[in-house]
Order: structure tokens, then sequence, then C-alpha cells
């Protein structure tokens, strides 16, 4: 925790299927906290089931903010999250209420507590130019790109939304994302964080990912997807490409048979989670917890302490 004073701002971080979003939810009730979502999918209303969103209920328990509010056919990011949150967090803080940020997607947490590269904003256009060169041939976008920002060999080859924005950047500013990610950092918040992320062992997290995708199929996933696909949006906006949304879409196509979607989404899903938790492992020193009522009784006493 950082040196400044006031209430603390609770990160409370993790994969998919950790169980984070009922720690929150039980830390804010302890602490006379509100909850505020950064996970990207979480955003989107269009997402309900499979993006996992806190009910009606916990949100009736706890306050909670930035939970499926933006349509499906926009496209979120780490600068409209923070923007959004900080708001949101400076008005709990002036109430002495404790922010307690959920989620599982790196960027925003980062963006957050440490910073954004002053990146100006890249035009909708130029980021679906880019997207459909990118589908065209990945190999040649990802050559062309390498040409001119040599330093983006370190974005895995099949990793789209990295190659995108790093080539819509390219084009908007006539600067290489690599040079704007030198420029100093401008932290959006002058508050203590205190941090902490949920990482379950491995084959326990798997086994939530199984488990919670059956109870997605359970209360209605199929007709969520089959409504998203009634809109007829872009398949290469974020919401059409949310863990699951592709494998049920093929199935009501009649291209898998639900058992083969079902299987491959939560095949997917435990893949993301992996990589979720190589990001917190690789990318923070955050105090790890392995079970989600040992982090809510470590916070709980840190923020009660600064009280």
């Amino acid at each position: 925790m950082s040196a400044q004073g006031g209430p603390p701002v609770v990160i409370v971080g993790g994969p998919t299927a950790s169980g984070k979003s009922a720690a929150a939810e039980m830390l804010a009730r302890m602490v006379g906290g509100e909850v505020i979502n950064a996970d990207s999918m979480q955003v989107y209303r269009d997402l309900r089931i499979l993006s996992a969103r806190p009910t009606a209920s916990d949100q009736r328990s706890v306050p909670h903010h930035l939970y499926g509010h933006v349509d499906g056919s926009e496209r979120y990011s780490a600068g409209r999250f923070v923007s959004e949150a900080v708001p949101i967090i400076e008005k709990l803080r002036a109430e002495g209420a404790i922010p307690v940020i959920c989620g599982g997607t790196g960027l925003y947490l980062k963006s957050l507590t440490e910073g954004l590269s002053p990146i100006p904003e890249v035009p909708e256009e130029v980021s679906v130019r880019a997207g459909v060169a990118f589908d065209a041939d990945p190999a040649a976008f990802r050559t062309k790109l390498l040409e001119a920002d040599p330093a983006m060999e370190r974005l895995e080859p099949n990793d789209r939304q990295r190659h995108v924005r790093a080539v819509a950047v390219l084009e908007a500013t006539g600067r290489p994302l690599s040079d704007w990610q030198k420029e100093p950092r401008r932290k959006p918040l002058d508050a203590p964080f205190l941090e902490t992320c949920l990482l379950p062992p491995r084959e326990t997290l798997y086994e939530n990912c199984d488990r919670r995708f059956l109870k997605m199929m359970e209360e209605g996933a199929v007709q969520e997807v089959r409504a998203l696909m009634a809109r007829g949006l872009s398949p290469i906006l974020p919401v059409m490409k949310a863990l699951g949304v592709p494998e049920l879409a093929a199935f009501i196509r009649g291209d898998l048979e639900e058992g083969e979607a079902v299987e491959m989404a939560a095949q997917e899903t435990r893949r993301f989670a992996k990589r979720q938790m190589t990001w917190f492992r690789n990318q923070t020193d955050w105090p790890v917890f392995s079970a989600g009522d040992h982090l809510v009784e470590a916070a709980a006493k840190k923020v009660m302490a600064r009280r």
C-alpha cells in the first residue's frame, strides 16, 4: 500500500472462474465498500450469462458499478475504463467508502494502478481496416508490422487484438506503438492501493471453469447467443469473440453438435484462465491467495487498520 492518505482502493484480481466476484462482494460488505468492475466482457449488457456477470441479487446486496452498461456494438477500452472508474472511485473515497475493484483484465488493472501511455485515440475506421487486413492474412500482417515496429516481436503470432492495435496506432499517429509505450505514464489516481490476487490451484480452477460453463448452458447461454446473433453485429467486435460465443454460434448455425460446442467452449475457457494466471504471476507482485475467504480476511484486516 502506498503512502497516500484516505481510504484505500482495493484490487481483487484473478482469472476467470477463480471466485473473485464473490470474494469482492463479501469484502465490500464487510468493510463498507462498493464493487467496481474491471472485466472487459462484464461491461456488455448483451453478455449477462456468458460473462458471469453478478446477479441482480448480488447487486442489491452491495452496490456494483460498470456492469452491463455498454452496448455490444461498441468497443470498450482501458482508456474508457479508467475514465469511467476514476470518478466513481473518487466519489466513494470522498464519502469514506471503500472502492473494491474486481476483474481479470490485466490491462485495465495496470492502467488504473500505474497509468496509461499517452497514446492518442485511434479512429474506429482505422481499427476496423487493420482488423480486416489481419483476418485476410495474419502472417503477412505480422511481417509488415515487424518491419515498422520490430519491438512487436514480443507479441504472440495469433494475438489478433494486439497486432491490430499496434498497426492501428502506427497508421493513426505515424509513430510505432513501442515508441508511445516508452512515454511516461500518467497516473490517473492519487490514492493508496491494496492489491490482492486470487489464484486457486490449477486443477480447481479448471474444474470451476467446466462446472460454470455447464451452469451457463442451464441458465440460457444458447438463447443469449441467439439474441446476439440476431443483432447482425460485426464478427470482429469484442462481444462476438467473448468466451463461449463463437462455439455456441457455430452450434446455432448447425456447424457443431451441442456437446462439441460445449467442450470446445470449456476448453477455450480453461486456456484463457491459464493465460490469465500466467499474466498475474509474471506481471504483478501482488499478494496471492488460493481461496477467496483467506483473501477477504487478510484484505479486511488491512482495510480496517487504515480507519
